[in-house]
């Protein structure tokens, strides 16, 4: 079988590797059918991402069909179509006991820290392994785990329809978590973003107001909209440099506001306890998801979010290096890529 490896920053080789045999009885081998490419897939490139080792084959949005199974796996059977979790945990520590494996001790995560699935082949535990429905488009099923992300971060910030959100960055991540919180009844939700087509897109998602950050006063139209109020949580889907210290500025969350970054950012900003402190503001970290896998596949089967679009750009697995060259070159227009294995 053919496997996808990153060497080290900017170097990709294609290897003939033998295919993976199972190992022992709770053991599942997938046939890979579709990945989605990710920012951290990016950063791993580039040599940016401060969570990956090298060498390393990317691949954390992995969904394929179950090609052989150990004797005891009773949860999913061969030709299931399956989406394989990115976090593998210890199951013992205090974290894992409290209910946040996601942030496990020991945790290892598919694509970034162990192995992922830009492979034509590779095996996981049964329980890491999530069945979903033959109906579900492969090209669809990618996205499983992005949207899972967005439900992670919703229930993080403890988002209810009475909620004023704010969101800024409306690429992949930035237009679920809008229709995240839109499928919790949110009735004002504010994008801003630097690019117009990106906020059509969030238009169309069921964004309320739009802000071209480029062109608009930012704080000036949050104002204007929640009648000077602020807002009271606020999405960093951005991650650039000075995001976070943006979206806290007075005027944009207001006094007991919840704000959830989303980003590795390892600069530091200028951040006061002040800032926090003299209007009680709550700084939530969110990374990837817990226990989400299985209500947002439920949620696709069921047609509860708006597909079209969040991919932009489908490259077939026998082509991957146009992947790297869009990583290289990136063009606004490929939003979200999207591998598709060779039938």
């Amino acid at each position: 079988m053919k496997e996808i490896v990153v060497v080290k920053p900017h170097e990709v080789e294609v290897k003939e590797v033998p295919m993976p045999k199972i190992s022992n009885d709770y053991e599942v081998l997938v046939k890979m059918q579709s990945a989605g490419v990710c920012g951290s897939d990016f950063h791993i490139y580039h040599g940016t991402n401060p969570c990956s080792t090298y060498p390393r084959i990317p691949g954390h949005e992995n969904a394929g069909i179950v090609a052989a199974v150990g004797d005891k796996v009773s949860k999913v059977k061969v030709g299931d179509h399956v989406i394989v979790d990115l976090i593998m945990t210890c199951g013992e520590c205090y974290q894992c006991k409290i209910g946040r494996k996601n942030v496990c001790e020991n945790v290892r995560v598919r694509g970034s820290g162990a192995d992922g699935g830009w492979r034509e082949y590779f095996t996981a535990p049964e329980a890491e392994v999530y069945k979903i429905s033959k109906d579900v488009p492969w090209k669809d099923a990618a996205l499983v785990e992005p949207f899972a992300i967005g439900a992670h971060c919703t229930n993080r910030g403890r988002v209810v329809a009475d909620d004023v959100v704010f969101i800024l960055g409306t690429g992949t991540i930035g237009s679920i978590i809008l229709q995240s919180c839109k499928a919790k009844g949110c009735k004002t939700i504010i994008c801003c973003d630097i690019n117009d087509a990106s906020l059509e897109r969030a238009q169309k998602y069921g964004a309320d107001y739009v802000i071209n950050s480029k062109t608009e006063d930012v704080v000036k139209r949050v104002q204007e909209i929640t009648k000077e109020k602020g807002v009271s949580i606020a999405f960093d889907s951005a991650c650039f440099p000075g995001s976070l210290t943006c979206v806290m500025q007075p005027g944009i969350i207001r006094n007991a506001g919840r704000v959830v970054p989303m980003g590795f950012v390892t600069e530091p900003e200028a951040i006061t306890q002040a800032m926090i402190n003299q209007r009680e503001i709550e700084i939530i970290g969110s990374r990837m998801s817990c226990y989400q896998f299985e209500p947002t596949i439920k949620h696709m089967e069921d047609h509860d979010f708006i597909l079209d679009g969040v991919a932009t750009t489908f490259i077939k697995f026998s082509e991957i290096d146009k992947v790297f060259d869009h990583m290289s070159h990136p063009d606004p227009a490929v939003k979200k890529m999207v591998i598709l294995f060779d039938e």
